[in-house]
C-alpha cells in the first residue's frame, strides 16, 4: 500500500495528465474519446440515492445519444415501470399527460431509485430530443430487472386475452401456479415448492408468445413488451427459488437475467444498435475484480464483456469521499436522507481526496500509468438502499479499479437525490417532506 501511494501521489505531473478535472459536461471529452464506437457503455453508481451520479449519467448519456447515435438507455428497474417512461419518452398514445404522472406509479419500494426529479429531468430531456425523430428512430427506455413477478404476469394475462385467447389460457394457468406465493413476494423473502408441472408451463408461455409475435402488433412495440414480460416470469420463478438456498445463485440468476433481457432488446432492435445501461457498480462492475469472483458472483459488467467484448464495451464506475444519500435503515423502510461518511483510510475515495479534493476523471487507457497504478486491491465503497453510516467499513468491496472499470468519475462531495411525491394539492414536493432535503 505504501507503494502504491508514493507513486501515485508523488508523480504529479502524471496526475495532471492522466486524472483530469471534472466540472461540467465539457470535461468529458476525454470519456466520449474512450467510449469512441463502442456499443454496449455501461455507467454505474456507488449508491442509489446520490443525486450526482444521476445527473452525471445524465450528462453522459445525452452526448452519446447526440454525438453517437446510441439506441436506448436500459437500466437496474422493473420492466413494467420502466416501460411506462419508455412510452412516454416516445409519445405514444394514453402514455400520460407529464412524467410526474408516470412516476408517481411506481408503487415498489425504493420508489426513489426511479421517482426522483433527476429522472423525471432526464426523462423530459428524451422526450424533447425525440419529438424531432421518426417513431423508428426514438430512443427508448427500458427496465432490466427481474423483481416484476406479479406486475409482469397481470399485464401479460390482460394483453393476451385481448389479442391471444389462445395463449392467454395458458397464462391463467400460469398465474394460478404462482399465485399461492404471491403475499411472499418481496426482495428479501423467498420460496420453495413451486411444482414441476408450472415451471414447463412458464417456459412453455414464453415459447408460445415468441411463437405468435407477430400478431401483437396493435401498438409499436407491443411484441417486444409481451415477450419481455414472459421472460419475466419464467426467470423471476428461478430468482426467487433460488433465493431460499442463501447462496450467490439468485445474484447470478438475477444478473443473467438482466443481460438476457438486453440481449432481446439489442437483438430486437436494428444491426447498429447501441445501448446505456444505467446500474450500481456491483453489477456494472467487472466482477473478477473483485471479491465476488471467489465467492462464485457473476455480473453484468462481465457478462457483457465476455459476450459482447467485439462490439465495444466501456465500463464506467462511479465514488464519491462524503456528502449525503438517500436510503432506509432496513428494507421496506421509510426512506430518509443520510450522511456519507467520510471515505475510510486506504479506501479508492480516500487516496482521490487526499491526491486532490475536487471532481476527478480517470480514464484506464492500457498505456496509461493509471493502468498499473490502480491494479492495487484497493476497498471501494458500495452503498445499497438499506444503508447505516455507523457501520461504514463493512460498505467496501476489495477492487482492482483499472480492471473493474474502463474509466472512473470520482465525486468529492455528494447531496442526496429528490424523490417525487404528490401531495393531495398536486404539488409535487420530495418525499422527505416535512422533513426536507
Amino acid at each position: 500500500m505504501a507503494n502504491w501511494i508514493s507513486n501515485f501521489t508523488s508523480e504529479t505531473d502524471l496526475s495532471a495528465k492522466h486524472i483530469r478535472p471534472l466540472e461540467n459536461a465539457e470535461d468529458l471529452d476525454p470519456l466520449m474519446h474512450r467510449i469512441g464506437d463502442a456499443k454496449y457503455v455501461l455507467l454505474g453508481e456507488a449508491s442509489h440515492g446520490t443525486h450526482e451520479y444521476y445527473t452525471w449519467r445524465a450528462e453522459i448519456s445525452k452526448r452519446l445519444i447526440e454525438e453517437k447515435g446510441f439506441s436506448f438507455v436500459a437500466v437496474e428497474g422493473d420492466w413494467p415501470d420502466c416501460y411506462k417512461i419508455n412510452r412516454w419518452v416516445k409519445d405514444l398514445p394514453d402514455s400520460g399527460s407529464s412524467i410526474e404522472e408516470v412516476l408517481k406509479t411506481f408503487k415498489r419500494w425504493p420508489t426513489w431509485m426511479w421517482a426522483n426529479w433527476e429522472v423525471a429531468a432526464f426523462a423530459e430531456w428524451m422526450k424533447s430530443y425525440n419529438s424531432n425523430l421518426d417513431p423508428a428512430e426514438k430512443v427508448g427506455f427500458y427496465g432490466l430487472d427481474v423483481y416484476s413477478l406479479w406486475e409482469s404476469m397481470e399485464i401479460i394475462v390482460n394483453y393476451l386475452e385481448k389479442e391471444d385467447p389462445e395463449t392467454a389460457t395458458l397464462a391463467r394457468r400460469v398465474a394460478e401456479c404462482f399465485e399461492p406465493y404471491r403475499k411472499n413476494d418481496s426482495y428479501a423473502t423467498a420460496y420453495r415448492g413451486m411444482n414441476q408441472r408450472c415451471r414447463n408451463e412458464v417456459v412453455q408461455l414464453l415459447t408460445e408468445v415468441r411463437q405468435n409475435i407477430k400478431k401483437y402488433n396493435d401498438e409499436r412495440e407491443a411484441d417486444l413488451n409481451a415477450e419481455l414480460n414472459t421472460l419475466v416470469m419464467k426467470n423471476a420463478e428461478k430468482y426467487y427459488e433460488a433465493m431460499a438456498s442463501f447462496d450467490s445463485s439468485s445474484w447470478n440468476v438475477r444478473d443473467s437475467h438482466m443481460v438476457e433481457t438486453l440481449n432481446h432488446l439489442m437483438n430486437y432492435h436494428d444491426d447498429h444498435a447501441k445501448v446505456i445501461i444505467w446500474e450500481h457498480n456491483t453489477h456494472i462492475g467487472d466482477a473478477r475484480a473483485t471479491d465476488m469472483a471467489a465467492h462464485g458472483m457473476h455480473n453484468v459488467g462481465q457478462l457483457v464483456r465476455q459476450q459482447h467484448q467485439d462490439d465495444g464495451v466501456v465500463l464506467v464506475g462511479f465514488g464519491s469521499y462524503q456528502g449525503s444519500v438517500m436510503a432506509g435503515e432496513f428494507w421496506g423502510g421509510k426512506m430518509k436522507k443520510m450522511e456519507l461518511p467520510k471515505a475510510i483510510e486506504g479506501s479508492v475515495e480516500r487516496l482521490l481526496h487526499q491526491h486532490h479534493s475536487k471532481n476527478q476523471l480517470l480514464i484506464f487507457d492500457d498505456d496509461s500509468p493509471l493502468k498499473e497504478i490502480f491494479q492495487e486491491r484497493l476497498g471501494h465503497r458500495a452503498v445499497g438502499v438499506v444503508y447505516d453510516p455507523h457501520h461504514e467499513r463493512g460498505n467496501y468491496v476489495p477492487s482492482r479499479l483499472s480492471d473493474r472499470y474502463d474509466a472512473f468519475l470520482y465525486i468529492d462531495k455528494t447531496k442526496a437525490l429528490h424523490p417525487l411525491h404528490l401531495k393531495p394539492d398536486g404539488h409535487l414536493v420530495p418525499e422527505t417532506y416535512p422533513f426536507g432535503i
